[in-house]
């Protein structure tokens, strides 16, 4: 998937950091499906990567024994884990205790998978200055899935 039909599908999925496009004959996504497939992606543009978290918290529930079986299919279960931990995070900061509550079950999940090795938040690409200086500066909940990232819930610009 290149990143202007993710960009569109996330459009049409109301994500406001693209609220300027208009999809051309879009045909509504089902967002797990968006979802898995922006987190399988080598290398994601960062805007992109931040609209994973919102559409993790605007369209809870998604199909949870889905989305956990093909993101284990995918060995993608780390990155799912840390989105959905962002995720969480956001429906804390919005009030919102069942959402939180059913995405920390989620996190439970997908820990039980976790992978030993260390990858990247769709990042592929990053040098090794970089990668050294994230494993040394990445938060303690990069460290818990694994990641290599900076990403943090105070970097996100929209809740859901």
């Amino acid at each position: 998937m290149d990143a202007a039909t993710l960009a569109e599908d996330l459009a049409g999925l109301g994500y406001p950091g693209f609220a300027y496009l208009r999809p051309r004959k879009w045909k509504p996504k089902n967002p797990s499906d968006v979802l898995l497939a922006a987190l399988a992606q080598d290398d994601l543009e960062a805007r992109l990567v931040e609209a994973l978290p919102w559409l993790v918290v605007k369209y809870w529930p998604l199909d949870r024994e889905w989305l956990v079986r093909e993101a284990k299919l995918r060995d993608l279960q780390n990155r799912l884990g840390f989105v959905v931990s962002l995720a969480r995070r956001l429906a804390e900061r919005a009030g919102d205790e069942r959402k939180a509550r059913a995405l920390n079950e989620l996190e439970t999940d997908l820990e039980r998978s976790r992978l030993a090795r260390e990858d990247t938040l769709c990042k592929a690409s990053l040098r090794e200055p970089q990668r050294r200086w994230l494993a040394e500066n990445r938060s303690e909940e990069a460290k818990r899935w694994n990641l290599l990232t900076d990403w943090t819930v105070d970097a996100l610009r929209y809740l859901a």
